[in-house]
């Protein structure tokens, strides 16, 4: 078994007798954009005037134009963590663990010696899955990283989370780099799928080892470092790997993950999916639902994406309305505290202080003035909803939310931080490593409400991996430094402004240090902690 064109794989049947031939679709449409002569010389179409497109076909997209520099792998240092493979955001960096003769003999037909050679250095004999195994007595399996230049932006977020173990490095895009990547990521896709013995389902790591778990194929319009993209790919790999894509359906409202992921004619899912407005995408679901459950289909499971605008602001009611129903229905709020589709303007999520479009930070108004909503503790208010705020850089903790989500009979929201690196002033490898200081510093706490714990709140409510607990802060045990909502403000633009030359912070950044300590306390005191 080989592991094929994920749109191959997909796309087999046209959608509709008359409406949409998926082969011409991919071949005439998605051609002509990729060569540049869509715009002057494709009609007017049915699959235009339905706003259809297939399946992955994001896949058929190139990037390899993008960034100067690729990810570059050294075999010897890594150890198979599946870090960079969870954080990409964009489905450019992939793992495979080939067992030893199976490998073996795919090198021995490659004829070339020196190909053969550079193929054999993207694998490496890893604890993980060559001693543990040998020890056993079983067949050990080689351990391969290997990147697709045409998903990859050069982001290096892959770099950032592969962090000192000195696996992965960047290199510039010299002539013959690409033409190498590609034959590289070509052999890659020749071998079969890692083995079902080589996944340890009780480590929730190994998931995106699984062809099933990979239900974003990435060629998405999203910037380089998304945040949002990473959450997206590990919802769909959580769900997928456990339920299968035949189970899964998207709702998307309007923002930024309805404009990368179905710019025409590209989109990334390999699932069904369906935009809605801005303000409706839980009343859509609520509709898809009672329809699901007509036709028998109550065990599928339906997600709506939003992010803070969507859910908290314009669609807050819609969102109100749909957890008070006790519909089987499952939110993921990307939430990054601003809307990044309208230029940056604040939302009810913006954290105080913050300089954002329509709140400005100037000589009068020092940016954001009102305080944030916490949507946790409001939908915890609601009638027996599970509820999640969660981080892509803590990958257990989302993974586990997401499973308890997914296997909660009703609703269930998880909100999840996602970095967004031109509106909050940092770097395009800097999403996992913002989003873990976010919750270090009690910006944004990780937390898991289940009604099935009990029927107490502090029964219910777990703060789990938020690091000292009872305490109001973490404190650096080398460096003594309490990690507080000042220690994260310093590291992002959008809050620059409130401090000075010589880095004292503003009264605004104070008081909005004393709002996040206050909100951590609420939470504990929920928990039964204080």
């Amino acid at each position: 078994m080989t592991t094929e064109n994920p749109v191959e794989r997909i796309n087999t049947r046209p959608i509709g007798p008359d409406v949409l031939d998926v082969q011409d679709f991919n071949e005439r449409i998605v051609g002509a954009y990729n060569d540049g002569s869509a715009e002057m010389g494709l009609p007017a179409d049915a699959s235009t005037a339905r706003s259809l497109i297939p399946a992955g076909t994001g896949v058929l997209r190139d990037f390899s134009y993008i960034a100067p520099e690729i990810p570059l792998l050294n075999s010897e240092n890594c150890v198979a963590c599946m870090a960079c493979v969870t954080e990409c955001p964009d489905t450019a960096i992939l793992g495979k663990v080939v067992p030893k003769a199976k490998l073996e003999a795919e090198l021995g037909q490659v004829s070339d010696p020196t190909e053969r050679e550079h193929y054999r250095r993207q694998f490496g004999k890893t604890t993980k899955f060559w001693n543990i195994y040998e020890k056993k007595g079983q067949e050990p399996g080689y351990f391969g990283i290997f990147i697709d230049p045409t998903k990859c932006k050069g982001c290096a977020e892959c770099v950032e989370a592969c962090g000192d173990h000195g696996a992965l490095s960047m290199l510039k895009k010299e002539k013959g780099v690409l033409p190498r990547f590609q034959k590289t990521f070509d052999f890659y896709r020749k071998l079969p799928e890692t083995p079902t013995q080589y996944i340890n389902e009780k480590l929730l790591t190994d998931m995106m080892l699984a062809e099933r778990s990979l239900l974003y194929v990435g060629g998405a319009g999203s910037c380089m470092g998304c945040g949002e993209g990473t959450a997206l790919r590990m919802m769909l790999a959580a769900t997928g790997f456990v339920y299968g894509r035949e189970n899964i359906g998207l709702i998307n409202s309007t923002g930024c993950s309805t404009v990368y992921a179905s710019t025409y004619p590209y989109n990334p899912y390999l699932l069904p999916w369906s935009n809605s407005l801005f303000e409706n995408g839980p009343t859509y679901a609520m509709g898809v639902r009672s329809r699901w459950d007509q036709m028998g289909w109550k065990d599928k499971k339906l997600w709506v994406i939003g992010g803070d605008g969507a859910m908290l602001d314009i669609g807050f009611n819609a969102l109100s309305r749909m957890l008070a129903s006790g519909m089987n229905i499952k939110i993921l709020l990307l939430d990054t505290q601003v809307y990044s589709n309208t230029g940056g303007q604040s939302s009810t999520a913006t954290f105080t202080g913050q300089n954002t479009k329509f709140s400005v930070h100037g000589k009068v108004i020092p940016g954001k003035v009102e305080r944030r909503k916490e949507v946790a503790q409001i939908a915890m208010m609601h009638p027996d909803t599970l509820v999640a705020q969660t981080s892509c850089a803590m990958t257990n903790h989302f993974y586990k939310s997401i499973i308890a989500a997914n296997e909660y009979d009703g609703p269930a929201i998880v909100s999840v931080y996602t970095t967004c690196q031109p509106e909050h002033g940092v770097g395009d490898n800097m999403a996992m490593h913002q989003s873990k200081l976010a919750v270090d510093t009690r910006t944004f706490p990780v937390l898991l409400y289940d009604p099935r714990k009990g029927a107490r709140i502090s029964e219910r409510l777990s703060l789990q991996g938020n690091p000292a607990q009872n305490d109001d802060f973490y404190v650096d045990p080398k460096s003594g430094e309490a990690y507080d909502f000042i220690s994260f403000a310093r590291s992002e633009g959008r809050f620059a402004k409130h401090f000075d030359q010589d880095g004292t912070p503003s009264p605004t950044m104070l008081a909005t240090r004393e709002e996040r300590l206050q909100n951590w306390r609420l939470l504990q005191e929920l928990a039964g902690i204080r």
